[in-house]
């Protein structure tokens, strides 16, 4: 994988989504996506992918405890952990909101089986997770999950934009523009750390971010029914 010469002091983070523009849009302007925004989705589609993402979150919070502990160790900025530590403590809110969904749209949560699309991203994070990934790697990878999903879900806030009512709470939790402020921190560091690191462990962060975006374009398919 080449990153090309793209890199006009925007920071590696913009460079990519540049060269991978058109995988970056299959993950942000996904079917279901549009659905949501348009006011086609399908309900049904709608609360498989509220099951499917319950499983991703509990196995989210680890991966982002290891981000975490990385941080502490490895950052030349100290404000890093405290950036990071915002991330983990909104998760509880986050499952607890996933409970609520969950009971408002009658769906089990105890009684889901992650299909093999969530399997994988799941087995991903696990993957970053192994000690000797390196701390620029991992707040790629990290930057890379949450801006998918801000940027993905503010579309469904744009004007013009047709959500279901029913919905707009969901759309709010990713698409607000307090969501996005931190995924803007979450690419200063990834872009700090990028910038000091060799030319190895860049490649590295760069195949992360691009198997993010598969696996999220995976998940979207296989969540909302997609075969």
């Amino acid at each position: 994988m080449e990153s090309g010469n793209l890199d006009d002091g925007r920071g590696k983070t913009a460079t990519w989504i540049d060269q991978y523009r058109l995988m970056y849009d299959r993950a942000t302007r996904h079917p279901f996506v549009l659905s949501i925004r348009d006011g086609t989705v399908d309900i049904s589609a709608f609360k498989r992918w509220l099951g499917q993402d319950y499983i991703f979150v509990r196995e989210f919070v680890p991966f982002l405890a290891s981000v975490l502990l990385k941080a502490w160790k490895d950052s030349d900025d100290d404000s890093d952990v405290e950036v990071i530590l915002g991330g983990i403590a909104s998760l509880n809110d986050e499952l607890s909101w996933f409970k609520r969904e969950a009971s408002k749209w009658d769906v089990h949560l105890g009684g889901i089986t992650p299909q093999k699309a969530n399997v994988e991203y799941c087995r991903l994070l696990q993957s970053l997770m192994l000690p000797e990934i390196d701390y620029a790697v991992v707040i790629t990878a990290f930057w890379a999950i949450e801006t998918v999903y801000q940027d993905s879900f503010s579309l469904c806030l744009e004007s013009g934009s047709k959500t279901p009512e029913e919905l707009m709470e969901t759309c709010k939790r990713w698409g607000n523009a307090h969501f996005k402020e931190y995924c803007c921190s979450l690419q200063k560091i990834a872009d700090r750390c990028l910038e000091k690191a060799p030319g190895d462990v860049v490649r590295k962060a760069e195949e992360a971010f691009v198997s993010v975006l598969e696996h999220e374009i995976g998940f979207w398919s296989k969540s909302s029914g997609e075969s």
